[in-house]
């Protein structure tokens, strides 16, 4: 059931994000080692690059954000030091410090598109200011502190009242709406961006996020879509048009951010675990058409299973639909990632791995 304190549940995700850099310290379980060595194999080049293999080997600021974010979680100085110069070599913007969104090995140049990804920024800049704390570097922590007051200056607008997270600097915003991503609302991400930018403004976009994602819920099982329109004049909200309505590749990461940042009782999570747990679905679908109800003929991968897993026993639940096989040998990098991602939640959280 939502609850309905929005500003007091932000001041807490932001608080509890906050927590979760200053615990960047803590010692890790020795079997969350392998799953982070077996990646680094598989997906990261030695020149620091993060390989999409799913996706005709391209590379994204998310990947490149994702990746220091686990290097730093791991204590990998090393990688994230690696990480972080092809990041700044290839992706950073002239004239800010975002970062572009997608670099292409086929084509040149590889950045055909300066345009950014906002969750790319805000795991880049998270990782740079935890990367910071862990090892005492200041010029780490200056450079993630500049990225984040660009996400706050490029990247927040006012629609319909509220403020609302741009998905990039440009193509989002229209005359009767904006476009948003739900999976853009990294909690955890935004929280060390507003403590190292102190800023009112930080709150209202993680309450006004709240907002949306607890009426942006459609379909049979009230689930986010991927993409969403926020109209500039009543506050409503809608599947955006120009995406399928789905939920699906993006919106699986919603209940991650938000169990993430001690969110676990929000319907946003609590939606998705019920879709993945219905018992009438003869696998967990990796994806629902939100507009027909249909489901996707094939499974969700071992990320979404490691989601739910976490999900469910934030929130006191453990099914064995969650129990399938989550070995790593035919991961691609977005399913891994989501793995890593999940299993370094559920270490902040203290939750038995």
């Amino acid at each position: 059931m939502p609850i309905h304190l929005p500003r007091r549940s932000a001041l807490c995700l932001l608080a509890g994000g906050a927590a979760s850099i200053r615990r960047g310290g803590t010692a890790l379980a020795a079997e969350e080692a392998p799953a982070w060595t077996d990646f680094k194999a598989r997906f990261l080049l030695p020149d620091g690059r993060v390989v999409d293999n799913g996706n005709g080997n391209q590379s994204h600021s998310e990947g490149q954000g994702w990746g220091l974010l686990l290097a730093e979680h791991h204590d990998d100085r090393a990688a994230f030091d690696r990480l972080l110069g092809w990041t700044r070599r290839n992706l950073r913007r002239e004239g800010d410090f975002l970062h572009a969104w997608r670099w292409r090995p086929d084509r040149q140049p590889a950045v055909a598109d300066s345009n950014n990804a906002t969750d790319g920024d805000l795991f880049i800049a998270s990782a740079l200011l935890r990367g910071g704390r862990r090892w005492s570097d200041p010029a780490l922590t200056e450079e993630g502190t500049a990225v984040a007051r660009d996400v706050l200056r490029l990247l927040v607008r006012r629609a319909g009242g509220r403020l609302v997270l741009l998905p990039g600097a440009h193509g989002f915003e229209h005359r009767t709406h904006v476009v948003v991503n739900p999976s853009y609302y990294a909690f955890p991400a935004i929280a060390a961006l507003a403590e190292a930018v102190p800023d009112p403004a930080w709150l209202r976009v993680a309450s006004d996020g709240l907002r949306i994602l607890r009426a942006a819920r459609f379909g049979r099982w009230g689930l986010t879509p991927d993409w969403v329109a926020v109209s500039r004049t009543d506050r409503s909200v809608s599947p955006a048009q120009g995406w399928p309505a789905r939920f699906s590749y993006d919106a699986v990461r919603v209940p991650l951010w938000l169990t993430w940042a001690g969110l676990a009782d929000e319907a946003a999570v609590e939606a998705p675990l019920n879709f993945w747990l219905d018992s009438s679905l003869r696998h967990v679908p990796a994806w629902a058409d939100l507009a027909t109800d249909s489901v996707a003929p094939y499974a969700a991968g071992p990320g979404v299973m490691r989601i739910g897993r976490f999900a469910a026993r934030q929130r006191g639940l453990l099914r064995d639909r969650f129990s399938s096989d989550l070995s790593p040998e035919k991961r691609d990098y977005y399913d891994t990632s989501l793995s890593l991602l999940a299993r370094m939640a559920a270490s902040e959280r203290k939750q038995p791995l």
